[in-house]
């Protein structure tokens, strides 16, 4: 009992026993290639979160061999991502001054709040909160943070100096440093983004066509970042370019990540209290969303709690090495899932080869141009940007259009923190909004049948004396006021009503609030001579009821089935109709 509860929290004991030649095989093959795709991309969303370069590598060493331990995805690659690197940039960027000491620390922090808030949810078993925030509102997030994180890295493009938190900011920055252009950063910065651009649809059928095979094929493809750091470091050096006023990233540390301390300052915890929260929050329904789809391929199991605790762990993990807050990156993920990757520990594979790329080769990159980063960044981002989801939400639902409308708005030009709490509260608003006016049909008995449909969609026989409706929604505080509203302006519309029967199909949970609306609306009816009634109550609502006097008040009876009510409480002549 004692190891099974221990291969629940710890999910490596359970794979790690059947771990085998053939997953290992696959498991470096993924690692080689995430490896080479990483390097470029830690360095680069480092520098998007405003911390130096070498953050990237240490956030991508130490967090993913915590997450092959604890995490329950074969293929989630763990470690910066660009929403992420943002959301860090605007929480820390309001406690301190970038390239200082303590927004270094601010940094750790945040990763370190994050780790704790993520571990805590998980040991809770919370991981069903993450439903409450709908996925059009986060795709309307996403997709403005990636046009935030475009705009924001159009500077290092330029050449320019610029700043801003939201896109009207960055525009008007950016016009006002227009004249500042250097010509050699955008020669190089344009060059990058047009050849990641064409690496990224044109390479593969290339080389395809040229004979390789698909697999080395794809490999080369997914190095495309590395070519362009390579190419353009070398131009710098060869041609000293940095003299010229190139922005350089300049000398990297070389070695493991250190061991470092988050800060403990109740001022500053107060301050990035609220940041760790959300991101903490689209962290993990980010990584969940990618972890459940690779899993689905794969006909594989995702728990929500034990992923809490795997993120929680590599955010705890990145606050003590270096690193920032990180979560489970779609691209890299993807990545990790085609390259054969079979186990998690194609997550460790990569970290070892990170530490040594941090051992070996930051010499290297002393004069990679920052143009070259700002390009990886943008062509990344701009495949999170999907504004066919408006298009989507607006034909199929208006609430929904306005929700991630307003999120996207919300985020384009107050920020990211704004939008993220917008997307929480428009979600959460959204869902109370829906079930507090739940469905309501009445409905009759279709001829030659046993079952009821609605009177509005269908040819049924009714009983002008019986009002039988069908909620389609549990019953709880926020619409318990709309049911009793609806009964009230029905049995007063004129027909002499002498019996109303509530069928409970639908509902699965009545809460308190709801309880005492039924207890008013038995109480009313009674009073008017009217009797009520409930059919097909679920057996955990009936449970509750039968907690509490409200079965021995009510004037009528709980039937099985609507059709057992409609026989019992129909006139003759209707019953005769039926038959």
């Amino acid at each position: 009992m004692t190891f099974k509860l221990l291969t629940r929290y710890v999910p490596i004991l359970q794979w790690g026993r059947t771990y085998d030649r053939q997953a290992f095989s696959g498991d470096l093959l993924a690692a080689v290639i995430v490896t080479i795709m990483l390097i470029p991309q830690s360095l680069a969303y480092a520098l998007l979160a405003g911390l130096p370069p070498e953050a990237g590598l240490y956030a991508s060493i130490a967090p993913i061999i915590l997450y092959a331990i604890f995490g329950t995805s074969r293929a989630l690659a763990v470690g910066p991502v660009a929403v992420v690197s943002l959301m860090t940039a605007a929480a820390i960027g309001n406690v301190a001054e970038q390239g200082s000491m303590g927004y270094m620390v601010a940094a750790l922090t945040l990763a370190g709040l994050s780790g704790v808030m993520l571990l805590g949810l998980g040991l809770l078993r919370l991981g069903f909160l993450a439903n409450f925030l709908s996925h059009p509102v986060i795709a309307g997030f996403i997709t403005a943070s990636g046009i935030l994180i475009a705009a924001s890295q159009i500077k290092h493009v330029l050449g320019v100096g610029a700043d801003g938190g939201t896109l009207p900011e960055l525009l008007f920055s950016l016009a006002v440093h227009l004249g500042e252009t250097n010509p050699i950063t955008l020669a190089i910065g344009v060059g990058a983004v047009a050849f990641l651009f064409w690496v990224r649809k044109g390479l593969k059928p290339l080389l395809l066509s040229l004979g390789l095979a698909p697999r080395l094929a794809e490999m080369l493809t997914k190095a495309g970042p590395v070519a362009a750091v390579m190419v353009s470091t070398a131009l710098v050096w060869a041609l000293g370019l940095d003299s010229a006023g190139v922005k350089i990233v300049g000398a990297v540390p070389q070695g493991l990540p250190p061991l470092t301390l988050p800060s403990f300052s109740p001022d500053l915890i107060r301050l990035l209290l609220l940041p760790a929260l959300l991101i903490s929050i689209i962290g993990f329904v980010e990584s969940i969303s990618v972890a459940q789809t690779l899993a689905a391929k794969k006909r594989q199991r995702i728990d929500p709690d034990q992923e809490l605790i795997g993120l929680g762990a590599a955010n705890i993990a990145a606050s003590f090495t270096g690193g920032y807050p990180v979560t489970g990156g779609f691209a890299r993920s993807v990545v990790n899932f085609d390259a054969g990757a079979e186990t998690a520990a194609a997550g460790a594979f990569t970290a070892i080869g990170l530490a040594i790329a941090a051992l070996a080769l930051t010499p290297l990159i002393y004069y990679l141009p920052v143009a070259t980063l700002s390009a990886t960044i943008i062509v990344a981002v701009l495949s999170l940007v999907d504004f066919s989801i408006l298009r989507r939400s607006w034909s199929y639902s208006k609430p929904d259009f306005m929700a991630v409308a307003a999120t996207i708005l919300f985020t384009l030009g107050m920020g990211v923190e704004v939008g993220v709490s917008a997307g929480v509260v428009l979600s959460v608003g959204l869902h109370l909004f829906r079930t507090s006016r739940p469905h309501i049909a009445e409905v009759g008995l279709v001829p030659g049948t046993q079952h009821f449909r609605n009177i509005n969609r269908h040819k049924v026989l009714t009983d002008p004396g019986l009002l039988t409706i069908r909620i389609d929604e549990s019953l709880y505080f926020a619409n318990a006021r709309f049911l009793e509203d609806y009964i009230y302006d029905r049995v007063v519309s004129g027909c002499p009503i002498r019996d109303v029967v509530l069928m409970c199909s639908a509902i699965n949970e009545i809460d308190l609030s709801a309880l005492e609306s039924l207890e008013a609306i038995n109480h009313r009816l009674l009073e008017m001579g009217i009797t009520l009634h409930l059919s097909e109550v679920k057996g955990p609502v009936m449970d509750g009821l039968k907690k509490t006097h409200f079965l021995d008040a009510l004037s009528g009876e709980v039937f099985l089935s609507q059709y057992d009510a409609w026989v019992r409480l129909t006139r003759q002549e209707a019953r005769a109709e039926a038959v």
